[in-house]
């Protein structure tokens, strides 16, 4: 038997983090998405230790200013995506009043680092969401356009050909053959 399931990334992650730091002892407050603060300061060898630890899950300690930037700049992006009503942010403005930088700045920098842009990063996240959209609610191309603040379904389906490689159509077809299979 093969189950649909929805889930929140989020919250996933807050939560594995947490199990994680409380099997190793740590006292610690969560700050947002992806930042903690330790009751106590690590010494290297337990740094080194809670990096082992979270390594094999794909989690990483992030020591150097510029990528704790970015990775803010990645949190803020997703919480921005996912969030039920953002037609009315735009992602730039959104962006640089939550981490309290110029858009410019935070586009260097982030360009500087990932060697890729904003732009890029924004669109495989509304990608990512169009697709969760089409597979677990099931909406029409027109709400998902709307939802993710997409001028146009033409545009929507522009981006995801260039992403996927097939068009959302056709990703829905497929969907929906999968599903039919599985009765």
């Amino acid at each position: 038997m093969k189950l649909f399931i929805k889930f929140d990334i989020n919250t996933i992650c807050t939560l594995f983090l947490k199990e994680k730091l409380e099997q190793e002892n740590m006292n610690f407050s969560t700050l947002g998405f992806g930042e903690i603060e330790l009751d106590e300061n690590l010494d290297v060898e337990g740094l080194d230790n809670l990096k082992s630890k979270l390594a094999p899950f794909g989690f990483e300690v992030v020591e150097n200013q510029k990528s704790v930037l970015v990775q803010k700049i990645k949190d803020a992006i997703i919480e921005l995506v996912y969030m039920d009503d953002n037609n009315n942010f735009k992602s730039s403005v959104f962006l640089a009043e939550k981490l309290n930088h110029s858009y410019g700045y935070l586009s260097n920098v982030f360009s500087e680092v990932t060697y890729s842009s904003i732009e890029n990063f924004i669109i495989l996240q509304k990608i990512e969401r169009a697709k969760q959209l089409m597979l677990v609610n099931e909406m029409s191309l027109t709400e998902i356009a709307f939802l993710l603040n997409y001028s146009s379904v033409a545009h929507l389906s522009t981006q995801f050909k260039n992403t996927t490689g097939i068009t959302p159509s056709a990703f829905q077809r497929i969907i929906k053959k999968r599903r039919e299979n599985l009765k």
